[in-house]
C-alpha cells in the first residue's frame, strides 16, 4: 500500500532551512512535484523476485544499520552536490527479502508510481548505494525525495529516484520514466562540465563517480 498524501503543512513544525535549501540545490521533479510528503504512514513496499516481500515502515527503515556516504549525487542536468547521505545500504534491503537466483536488477517506483528506474543488482549491492533518508543529519524533505530515496553515486542521478513506495527485484532492466524518453538505461557519468553545488563553481568532470572535489 502507497503513502497517503498527508494535508499541506500538516504536523510540520517551524524548522531550520536544511542543508540542501542553504546550498540552493535545485528542485526538479520530472512528473510534478508530490506536494508536502510525511514519514508517519510511510511504508516501502519490497518484492518482485524474492522469496519474502515485504513492507518496510519508515520507522522501521531508520532502525536498520545506517551507513554514511561522503559522496556526491549527479544530476544529468548538469550538476552536483555533495554532503553526507544517511541511510541504509540496499544491500542490505535485499538481503532482508531474499533475491532469488533470476534477479539480475532492482526496479524503484517513486511516489503516484509514475516515475520508475532500474538499476543493475550488481550496483544496487554496492557499498555507497543506499535507501537514504537524510543529509548531513537532517531529514530528507519532500523537495529533495524524501521520506525516503535512492542514492546511487556511481550513476547519473536519474537513477536515484526519489520518494521511494517500492523495491522490486526484476530479471531484466525496465525501461523507467526518462529511458522511455531516450536517455540511456546504462545512466554512466559521462565527461563534461558541471556546477559544483557546494563551492557555486563550474568544474570540469572526467567521467564516472564525482570523486575530484570532495572538497
Amino acid at each position: 500500500m502507497s503513502a497517503q498524501r498527508p494535508t499541506p503543512g500538516a504536523g510540520c513544525a517551524e524548522r531550520k532551512m536544511s542543508t540542501l535549501k542553504e546550498l540552493r540545490t535545485p528542485i526538479f521533479w520530472a512528473e510534478g512535484h508530490p506536494g508536502p510528503l510525511q514519514s508517519a504512514g510511510w511504508q516501502v513496499r519490497v518484492g518482485g523476485l524474492v522469496e519474502k516481500p515485504l513492507a518496510l515502515t519508515y520507522e522501521e527503515i531508520r532502525a536498520l544499520p545506517k551507513t554514511v556516504a561522503d559522496a556526491r549525487l549527479t544530476s544529468v542536468s548538469g550538476f552536483s552536490v555533495r554532503g553526507e547521505w544517511g541511510g541504509v545500504q540496499m544491500g542490505e534491503i535485499v538481503a532482508l527479502a531474499g533475491p532469488q537466483p533470476t534477479a539480475s536488477h532492482v526496479q524503484f517506483v517513486s511516489y503516484r508510481e509514475i516515475y520508475t528506474t532500474c538499476i543493475p543488482l550488481e550496483v544496487a549491492l554496492q557499498e555507497r548505494t543506499l535507501l537514504a533518508y537524510d543529509f548531513n543529519d537532517q531529514p530528507l524533505e519532500a523537495d529533495y525525495g524524501g521520506p525516503v530515496r535512492v542514492f546511487c553515486p556511481y550513476l547519473w542521478g536519474y537513477k536515484s529516484a526519489k520518494s521511494v513506495i517500492a523495491v522490486n527485484l526484476v530479471d531484466r532492466s525496465i525501461p523507467g520514466y526518462w529511458e522511455v524518453r531516450g536517455y540511456p538505461d546504462a545512466a554512466q557519468i559521462k565527461p563534461r562540465r558541471i556546477f559544483d553545488v557546494n563551492s557555486r563553481r563550474w568544474r570540469r568532470i572526467p567521467g564516472g563517480e564525482v570523486v575530484e572535489f570532495l572538497d
